[in-house]
């Protein structure tokens, strides 16, 4: 079976000790993967000028936050790299016309071993990375993922992960316990249906079309996995909408799997 590909919010890195409703859901998501040969990973927290992959054997874990309990600095996810599977991401990239490069010494951050934890906890499944462009727009990511839909025939399970929405300015002044604001409500709400609608032109558009599109995303770099996910999916209709929490009062944690 061809497996699907995931959009996952990430959320704050406390997520491993606090798991709440958001850990529970990507536990059952991970019971219901069938395991891959392989993972490919696509975070908002490595981004390069030029597509780059991970050929490590054994990354590590990279703790790429500060000022958080000292417990998730002892986590590990012991996963084994896949150094193959990057070569066969830069061809995938090539036969499309894209240049990329390839890093000896890329770990996971946290945007990678985070949601892995709880989808594989053995960490027995090979996984690598691919860098986003911070620079670059949602049609240029759509494209890398495109590129990139072929892997899924050769049993690589493709995880994006970023943040369906993500102004940590508004988050730290957010009053705890207040009411969701409708500028959340409404760009998730938005965003959800061109999704179910297959709306690909209005979500590359989306900085243009979606309601307060400035305002939940500042800057792009958490939305852009999720444009590489639309890519690599055959067809974003059949998809399931996943965990339509919000943590923080403006945190969006919604999820999609898309078979």
């Amino acid at each position: 079976m061809t497996p699907p590909v995931l959009f996952i919010s990430h959320g704050a890195p406390t997520l491993p000790i606090e798991p709440g409703e958001t850990g529970a859901a990507w536990q059952v998501l991970g019971q219901q993967l069938e395991r891959p040969k392989s993972i490919l990973v696509i975070s908002a927290h490595w981004t390069t000028n030029v597509p780059t992959v991970s050929t490590v054997e054994r990354p590590q874990t990279i703790h790429d936050f500060s000022g958080f309990p000292e417990a998730l600095y002892r986590l590990h996810y012991p996963a084994l790299g896949a150094p193959q599977l990057a070569m066969e991401v830069m061809k995938s990239l090539q036969d499309a016309g894209i240049a990329s490069q390839h890093d000896s010494t890329r770990g996971l951050d946290h945007g990678a071993w985070v949601p892995l934890m709880f989808l594989f906890p053995e960490a027995d499944v090979p996984v690598t990375q691919l860098s986003l462009q911070a620079e670059a727009d949602p049609t240029w990511h759509f494209n890398l993922g495109k590129a990139m839909r072929n892997l899924r025939e050769q049993d690589v399970l493709i995880v994006a992960s970023g943040s369906i929405t993500h102004n940590l300015r508004a988050l730290f002044a957010h009053p705890q316990g207040q009411a969701v604001p409708e500028w959340v409500s409404t760009f998730c709400d938005w965003m959800s249906a061109r999704i179910a609608a297959g709306d690909i032109a209005a979500l590359l558009n989306y900085r243009e079309l979606a309601p307060y599109a400035a305002q939940n995303h500042p800057t792009d770099e958490h939305l852009l996995p999720l444009f590489v996910a639309l890519g690599a999916a055959t067809d974003i209709r059949q998809s399931t909408h996943l965990n339509q929490v919000l943590t923080y009062g403006i945190l969006a944690m919604d999820a999609w799997r898309f078979d």
